[in-house]
Order: C-alpha cells, then structure tokens, then sequence
C-alpha cells in the first residue's frame, strides 16, 4: 500500500520535469569561442607590439583605426588625446633595442554584440623593467566577413594609481 502512495507524488515529479521548459540561450549570449577569437585579436594585437612587428599589429586593425588615450597633462588636469596609427607603428618600431619594454596585460573582459566586441584590459607597462605608468585598454572590433578588426582603441594612462609620485 505505501509503494502506492510513492509511486503518484514520484510520477508527479518525473512529468514536471519532462515538460519543463528548457531556458532559452539570450539573444545577446555568444559562444565561448567567439570571446576567444576575440581575445586572439587583441593578443595578437600585443604580440606584434612587443616584437615592434607593424605588419603583425596591421593585421588585426582595421585600415580606419583610431586611438585615444586619457591621461593628466603637465598641469594635472585630465585631457583625452589622439594618436595618428601610422605614428603610433613608427614610434613603437623606432625603440632602439637597448630599451626594454612591455605591456603586462593583467586579464581580459570580452563584452559582445553580434558583430561588435570589447576587450577591456587592465595593464602596466615597463621600460627597462621600471613601471613607467599604467591603466586600462579598451579595444573596440567589429566582425566582416568572418574576421574580427580592431577599429578603436582608447586607454588611460596614470602614474600615480601604481605608486609613481608626481614630480
């Protein structure tokens, strides 16, 4: 008699479960491997700097890049400035070898929407194995034709929040 009574509350559960609504994936969630792809993108990115390769970095940029950065000026007060592409490629290939440099990148957030993508990340960067400053990257792509491109790229530059004194 008892087996009885189990058997209907246990029938019970087994039917709510095999009627159950499998959630459906949000229009905005996007396979891990795509965040991936992304993250390739931006490493590279950084692969290219670090070797003073341009036609590595110019492989990941989209023709029509722009960059940014925000940062204090000499007077402390906060100002947002542009950098040509092709100046940024000529400084970073024209270090000579006898200075070392590198950007550590910290970790990488990758934000996407379709065909459109944000990596933040947080870094410090070092010449000849002193911090020299750090901050925040934030790089926007976009996907065409199945290849991502950066075509934005802004940082923040500060001193002070990694314990270098004004002076």
């Amino acid at each position: 008699m008892k087996l009885k009574y189990l058997l209907v509350p246990a029938a019970v559960v087994l039917l709510i479960f095999a009627f159950a609504k499998t959630p459906t994936p949000s229009k905005h969630s996007y396979p891990q491997s795509n965040e991936t792809e992304v993250q390739k993108i931006v490493q590279t990115f950084f692969k290219g700097f670090h070797a003073q390769d341009s036609t590595l970095i110019k492989e990941v940029v989209h023709t029509g890049v722009r960059m940014q950065s925000i940062g204090k000026n000499q007077t402390g007060e906060m100002i947002l400035s542009s950098q040509d592409f092709s100046g940024f490629l000529a400084s970073i290939c024209s270090i000579p070898e006898t200075t070392s440099f590198k950007e550590e990148i910290h970790s990488y957030e990758v934000k996407m929407d379709g065909k459109m993508a944000n990596v933040w990340t947080p870094y410090t960067f070092y010449i000849n194995d002193a911090i020299s400053h750090c901050g925040t990257n934030s790089f926007q792509l976009f996907k065409r034709d199945d290849v991502w491109k950066i075509f934005y790229i802004v940082d923040t530059r500060d001193r002070e929040a990694c314990g270098i004194k004004r002076g």
